[in-house]
């Protein structure tokens, strides 16, 4: 765990959709109960803040310039950083129990957000997928779809190299899926368990041995392995498209919530966390808990993906 070297100066309370953009060289990330976007060169520099009216789930780059970003209520554009925030599209959803989280733009540069029941004892979470290039049929307006449902968090949202695969994970139910998924017509079929992983044992408290954790965000690297964060197991879990657990790698705190790639070469791995509702005694014993962390690593990463409109 030496290997691992703090990014961030000050902890999140729940780091998440952290991302590289290649043309400005900064990591960006956020931080859901802090209302805050985050950017930095990813080598320690100082951290740039911008705070947010609700809770942002997730952002993504967008080609035009600035970011797209999931708020509570809806879909964000902003042209540039800390500009004006223009919603274009508004959901419907109940903001008092659901808000979006993990989300990405795909290959073809429609942005995939998912929403979280925040109750957590129904499964009325959605995964969205929203087009608003302005040959999506549609005359440029956005074209909604829901994709997939029947789940409580939607977490770990990637492609495979190919944009032959979609994954997302059931991280209640420990269990990764995957998808064969036509980038062109943008539809899902398929549907198989890449990874089932051994669920909380009853009485486990942070601390004690026996359980691994939950799969939480996820990135892809070049030659097609799942990296996904194992949300209070302290580590990483490297699967192949097949699903075969290839490596565990251990992490300096407890709740990892999303890898991505980054650096100009795309070999170095960056990882939010989660401070917030952690005990006093895991925040001393794990003092970077809440911050972003990265590695260098051999295999380079996917480069991100850009938003279209």
């Amino acid at each position: 765990m030496s290997d691992w070297q703090p990014v961030s100066q000050a902890p999140d309370g729940l780091g998440e959709s952290p991302f590289w953009q290649p043309q400005e060289r900064l990591l960006y990330w956020v931080d859901i109960p802090g209302r805050q976007l985050r950017r930095c060169d990813g080598r320690g520099g100082a951290v740039q803040s911008w705070a947010m009216p609700s809770e942002p789930g997730c952002i993504a780059p967008a080609r035009s310039g600035g970011l797209v970003i999931a708020l509570r209520d809806g879909i964000y554009r902003a042209t540039h950083w800390g500009g004006e925030l223009l919603q274009t599209v508004p959901f419907d959803h109940d903001g008092a129990t659901t808000r979006f989280n993990d989300g990405k733009a795909d290959p073809l540069g429609r942005l995939w957000a998912g929403t979280m029941y925040e109750p957590r004892d129904k499964r009325l979470a959605s995964l969205f997928s929203i087009d608003c290039r302005p040959d999506n049929g549609e005359g440029g307006q956005p074209l909604v779809r829901e994709q997939l449902d029947d789940a409580i968090i939607a977490n770990g949202l990637a492609w495979s190299p190919d944009a032959r695969s979609l994954y997302w994970s059931d991280t209640p139910g420990h269990v990764v899926h995957a998808w064969d998924w036509d980038a062109a017509s943008c539809n899902l079929a398929n549907k198989r368990v890449l990874r089932q992983f051994a669920g909380k044992p009853v009485g486990w408290q942070p601390g004690d041995a026996g359980y691994g954790g939950r799969p939480d965000g996820a990135a892809v690297d070049r030659d097609g392995n799942y990296w996904c964060a194992m949300f209070e197991g302290g580590r990483l879990c490297k699967l192949s498209p097949a699903g075969a657990l290839l490596a565990e790698i251990a992490l300096p705190l407890r709740c990892p919530t999303m890898p991505c790639f980054g650096g100009d070469d795309l070999r170095t791995l960056y990882v939010t966390s989660a401070s917030h509702g952690r005990s006093a005694a895991e925040l001393q014993a794990l003092p970077l808990s809440g911050h972003v962390i990265s590695m260098r690593m051999e295999v380079p990463g996917l480069p991100v993906n850009f938003f279209s409109d």
